[in-house]
C-alpha cells in the first residue's frame, strides 16, 4: 500500500492529510488554537480536589479548566515510593520491583487524590488529551517527551521496547543498550524506529532529551501559574515524526517555509528522508491537485451514500455515536436476504473508513440491517474487523447482536472531524430539527386567536420569515381566510428576511 502525506499551510490554518493509495483516510488541521494541545508541558494551579471522584481540576490557562485523575498524578519528592519500598522490603521483595513502582497506579499504591494534591498548590502537567466538547482537558503529571528514538519518562524507571520491533536479539540490544547509556534515573521507551540504530545516535538523543527536562524544569520554578513552559512540535513537525518517518513513503508540502523547516528538521533525525520531501508549487491549491475536499466535505455530511445506491447516517450524541445501515435505492437482484447482505459488506468498508477518517472516538454503535442466516451476520462482523485493522487507534468490537448491532470503543484522544470543523445550526441549536413552516402558521393563527379581539385595531399585521410568508399565501392561505372571518379584521402579512424561521410578531394597524 502506497502511503504519502499532503500538506496545506495556509496564514491562519494547516492542515495534513495521509493518504493511502490515493485515498484520504486522516485529517488533522491546526488553527493555532486550544483544540489541539496535547503533549503539551503546563504549569498549573490546582482549583479544587474533589475526594469523592478522586480527581481534581487544574487551571493551565486555558478558557476550561483541565482534571487529573489520581492514577495520573506523581509524588514530585517520592514519598510515596519510598513508603512502597520499605514494605517490598519487608514483604521480601527484590530490589529489581523498585523500577516498575513509579509507573503503579496510585490507587494501587494507597494512595488518595488528596494526600497528593491541595488547592493552590503548583504542579508540572502535561495535556494527555485536549478539550473534547464541554469537557476540558485531561492532564497528566507523568510527563513523556517523545523524540525521533526514544521517548523520555521523568517520573517512571522502565525501559520500554516498541512492539513493532519483532527481532528479540534487537530488543535485548536495544534495552541493554539504553540501561547501560542513562545517566539519570529516568525512564525510556525505544521507538520502532530506533530499530538496527548505533549507539552513538542513540546517545545523542538521550542527551537532547535529558537537557530538553531540564530546561522544562527550570522554567517550571520561574514561570507564572498558570502558563505554557513547553509546546509540542508543530503539526506539520509531527506529522513528520508520527507519520512520514514510520508509516509514509512521500511528503508533499505547498509551503517553502515549511518545506524549509521540514528539511532542518530531517537533517536532525533523518537526513535519508530528505528526498522523499516535495515542495509543491502547481497553479491549483494542493488539496484539490489530490482531490481531497470533495472526501472532506463528504466526512461532515450527516448522511453517506454507498456505491450500491444504500447509505448510512452517523448521528452523534453526548454518550456515543449511531451509525444506522440503510438499502437506500439499492433494490437487489435475487432475494431480500442476498440484497441486505451486500448492503451490509459494502457499508462495513465505508464504516471503517468513515470512523478513521472523522476520527470517531468514544462508544460507537452500528446498526445493520436485520439478517435472518447467523453465517451471513458472522460475515458482516468478520469483514468488520478485518477493515479496522488498517486503524492504529486502539478499538475493542464486540460480536454482532441478535437485534443486529454491533457495539465497540475507540480511543479519544482530541475532537472528531465534524466538531473540529463544524459548529452547532444557529437555527436548531444542535438539535438537527426546527419547526417546520406548518406549525409555525399553526402557532401565529393560535396568538392571534388568544390576544386578537381584545388588542388589536382595524387591521392586524403578521411580520414572519419569507418561507412562513409564502405557506400562509399559498397552503395555509385558508388559515387567513377563516382568522379575517372570525375577527372581522384584515389580515397583512409582511416578509421580514432577517427573521428566524420560528420567529414572528403581531402588531395593529389603525386606519387613522
Amino acid at each position: 500500500m502506497y502511503k504519502q502525506l499532503i500538506i496545506n499551510v495556509t496564514e491562519h490554518e494547516t492542515r495534513v492529510a495521509l493518504l493511502e493509495d490515493g485515498t484520504i483516510v486522516e485529517l488533522h488541521v491546526d488553527r493555532g488554537d486550544d483544540s489541539d494541545i496535547a503533549g503539551n508541558i503546563y504549569k498549573g494551579r490546582v482549583l479544587r480536589v474533589l475526594p469523592g471522584m478522586q480527581a481534581a481540576f487544574v487551571d493551565i490557562g486555558l478558557s476550561q479548566a483541565a482534571f487529573i485523575y489520581v492514577d495520573d498524578v506523581t509524588n514530585n519528592n517520592f514519598k510515596d515510593i519510598e513508603r512502597l519500598l520499605a514494605m517490598g522490603a519487608e514483604e521480601g521483595e527484590s530490589p529489581a520491583d523498585e523500577e516498575a513502582l513509579p509507573s503503579a497506579p496510585a490507587r494501587e499504591r494507597g494512595l488518595l487524590i488528596e494526600e497528593l494534591l491541595v488547592e493552590g498548590q503548583e504542579v508540572l502537567v502535561q495535556a494527555a488529551k485536549s478539550p473534547i466538547g464541554t469537557k476540558g482537558a485531561r492532564i497528566s503529571s507523568h510527563v513523556s517527551i517523545p523524540g525521533r528514538f526514544l521517548v523520555l519518562m521523568p517520573s517512571s524507571r522502565h525501559i520500554g521496547i516498541s512492539r513493532r520491533i519483532e527481532d528479540e536479539a534487537e530488543r535485548q540490544r536495544l534495552k541493554q543498550m539504553v540501561h547501560e547509556l542513562r545517566k539519570d534515573d529516568f525512564g525510556y521507551i525505544v521507538r520502532t524506529a530506533a530499530e538496527g540504530e548505533s549507539e552513538e545516535r542513540i546517545t545523542y538523543e538521550m542527551g537532547f532529551l535529558t537537557n530538553l527536562w531540564e530546561n522544562i524544569q527550570r522554567k517550571f520554578e520561574t514561570a507564572p501559574a498558570p502558563s505554557l513552559v513547553y509546546q509540542d512540535l508543530s503539526i506539520s513537525l509531527r506529522a513528520v515524526r508520527d507519520l512520514l518517518i514510520h508509516e509514509a513513503e512521500k511528503l508533499v508540502i505547498d509551503s517553502k517555509p515549511t518545506y524549509e523547516s521540514v528539511l532542518s528538521f530531517l537533517d536532525t533525525y533523518m537526513p535519508s528522508l530528505k528526498e522523499n520531501i516535495i515542495l509543491f508549487d502547481g497553479p491549483e491549491p494542493v488539496f484539490d491537485a489530490y482531490n481531497l475536499e470533495a472526501d472532506i466535505s463528504r466526512a461532515l455530511k450527516r448522511k453517506v451514500w454507498l456505491k450500491s445506491g444504500g447509505y448510512i447516517l452517523i448521528e452523534h450524541t453526548e454518550a456515543l455515536t449511531a451509525i444506522d445501515v440503510n438499502t437506500g435505492r439499492y433494490v437487489g437482484k435475487h432475494n431480500l436476504e442476498e440484497t441486505i447482505l451486500k448492503t451490509n459488506l459494502e457499508a462495513v468498508k465505508e464504516i471503517a473508513y468513515q470512523i478513521r477518517l472523522r476520527d470517531i472516538g468514544g462508544i460507537i454503535v452500528i446498526d445493520f440491517i436485520d439478517m435472518e442466516k447467523k453465517p451471513n451476520q458472522e460475515r458482516v462482523f468478520s469483514a468488520f474487523k478485518e477493515a479496522l485493522k488498517r486503524d492504529k487507534v486502539k478499538n475493542h468490537v464486540l460480536p454482532m447482536s441478535e437485534m443486529g448491532l454491533i457495539q465497540m470503543t475507540r480511543k479519544r484522544t482530541r475532537e472528531p472531524l465534524t466538531r473540529n470543523l463544524c459548529e452547532p445550526c444557529f437555527y436548531c441549536e444542535g438539535e438537527g430539527y426546527i419547526i417546520s413552516r406548518q406549525s409555525v402558521c399553526y402557532m401565529v393563527y393560535r396568538e392571534i386567536l388568544r390576544n386578537g379581539r381584545d388588542v388589536f385595531g382595524e387591521r392586524v399585521a403578521i411580520r414572519v420569515n419569507p418561507q412562513v410568508a409564502q405557506f400562509l399565501h399559498r397552503e395555509e392561505n385558508n388559515l387567513v381566510t377563516n382568522l379575517e372571518r372570525d375577527l372581522g379584521k384584515q389580515i397583512v402579512i409582511y416578509p421580514e428576511p432577517q427573521f428566524h424561521r420560528e420567529q414572528f410578531d403581531i402588531f395593529e394597524i389603525k386606519d387613522n
